[in-house]
């Protein structure tokens, strides 16, 4: 049988679920505008408790703020002076009198004003932790979104093995029928079903399990149904820019490293406020002394704190916060490392995936799809055996769930992205390498591959040994 005739066979005999060349692709759409996601955003937004948490600790950093710039409360003293126990002296006797005093405290000028924009300060910490916080729910939730994503389209892909597989079942049959096939190959094309049906069912808890935690960041019941409509080869890859533009905006945006910098100038501000508190605060007095039919007295005072106990609290005030802020500049520096680190890594990762992706778009998928259909076409007529059939169903398995992981995997490098994450890359789950947990990657060809001493184990998605 010739090439053509053997195409022609093939296309017959096996379902399609490769892309086809020539097909126009759906539009594009980037993550954060998926109308479904952004809603899903919205809530966990609004009614994330933590994130409710961190705003109400911003407003009462906030109000602290004029509680720090205010003045000591004064101190209204009553009192009464008198001669004598045996009766009230008040307008007989020159010492006897009522006293009505207020005292004032009064910090040293500029107190006042180091201790506001302390505060200032640490309010502007806690809102930029809030707008750590923030990212992190944004990203959180834009992940549970990519993970369900992955795997229910891992279930699709399951239903279209299952079909190939239903087709391949059938061929062995006809073949079993009229003795040219064993049974052995028959029972192994059910047994490929039957592990299917087995992983389906671990798929299936993984998306209950997806969108129970996607449910609880949006705060809805865990079962609530989640509906999402797009694919992930619809999402808009993030575009992949120079390692200069990525390192400039990580650092521009970086809430990690805003919080250092603020730290930073909170405790420059807790310096200055530790050398204003050497200086004596006053109290000022002044009190009326009515004596009835005798003419009142009034008097006036000032009182000035004398920092006697300097060495010990003062000076120690002043070297704490010197401290605190050259390890403020040391978290600065080591933050906007890290921060460069993690941009130039998932600029990296990026770089080698989306090239993956396209591999596995410009041939990779399409020659796979064509070796399943040559061989099962060559099956039918007996010119290989069901090992090699096997083998390349095992192929196109791994194949088909390497693109789906290298299309989730671009999409959560682009989650860390905007995230500015400081957490690292770590290995991709692309199939780059041909080792990607994918649905349906059975031990399917085993025998064939030790034969030719290239046999390799693959995993589940459920973490499971295939084939076990």
């Amino acid at each position: 049988m010739n090439c053509a005739r053997v195409v022609a066979a093939s296309l017959a005999l096996a379902p399609t679920f490769a892309p086809a060349v020539g097909d126009v692709p759906p539009p594009s759409i980037a993550l954060p505008d998926d109308p479904a996601l952004r809603h899903f955003v919205d809530e966990a937004l609004g009614r994330n408790p933590d994130l409710a948490g961190s705003r109400s600790t911003v407003r009462a950093d906030r109000d602290r703020v004029p509680q720090a710039g205010a003045l000591p409360d004064p101190t209204l003293t009553l009192g009464i002076q008198n001669d004598g126990f045996q009766s009230i002296q008040i307008g007989k006797m020159e010492t006897s009198f009522w006293q009505v005093m207020l005292t004032q405290p009064v910090p040293w000028p500029g107190k006042l004003g180091a201790r506001k924009d302390v505060a200032r300060a640490l309010a502007a910490v806690a809102e930029a932790r809030l707008e750590r916080q923030r990212l992190a729910t944004t990203a959180d939730m834009e992940r549970a979104y990519i993970e369900l994503l992955l795997v229910r389209e891992q279930l699709t892909l399951l239903s279209d093995l299952d079909a190939l597989w239903k087709e391949a079942e059938a061929i062995v049959r006809t073949r079993y029928e009229v003795g040219q096939a064993s049974q052995s190959d028959l029972l192994r094309a059910q047994l490929e079903r039957s592990r299917l049906r087995q992983r389906r069912v671990a798929l299936e808890e993984q998306e209950r399990e997806r969108v129970q935690a996607l449910n609880t960041l949006r705060v809805r019941p865990l079962d609530e149904s989640v509906a999402t409509s797009r694919a992930l080869a619809a999402l808009s890859p993030p575009p992949l820019r120079s390692a200069e533009e990525v390192a400039v905006d990580a650092e521009a945006r970086s809430p990690d490293l805003a919080i250092a910098l603020l730290s930073v100038k909170a405790a420059e501000r807790s310096v200055e406020s530790a050398h204003q508190d050497w200086f004596p605060d006053m109290s000022v007095s002044a009190g009326v002394m009515p004596r009835g039919q005798i003419e009142p007295m009034w008097a006036v005072q000032v009182g000035f704190t004398l920092p006697v106990f300097g060495a010990a609290k003062q000076s120690k005030a002043v070297d704490e916060s010197v401290s605190r802020r050259e390890a403020g500049e040391r978290e600065v520096e080591a933050t906007r490392l890290l921060v460069l680190l993690r941009a130039r890594e998932r600029r990296t990762s990026l770089a080698a995936t989306l090239e993956t992706i396209e591999i596995y778009r410009g041939g990779v998928l399409v020659q796979s799809d064509a070796a399943v259909r040559s061989t099962l076409a060559q099956y039918k007529v007996g010119k290989v055996t069901f090992a090699s059939v096997l083998e390349v169903i095992r192929g196109l398995v791994l194949d088909e769930g390497g693109y789906l992981g290298a299309l989730a995997g671009v999409q959560r490098i682009g989650i860390a992205d905007r995230e500015v994450s400081l957490a690292p890359v770590g290995v991709m789950d692309t199939g780059a390498a041909g080792g990607a947990a994918v649905p349906g990657a059975g031990r399917a060809g085993v025998a064939a591959a030790a034969a030719s001493g290239q046999a390799a184990a693959a995993t589940s998605p459920g973490g499971m040994p295939v084939g076990m």
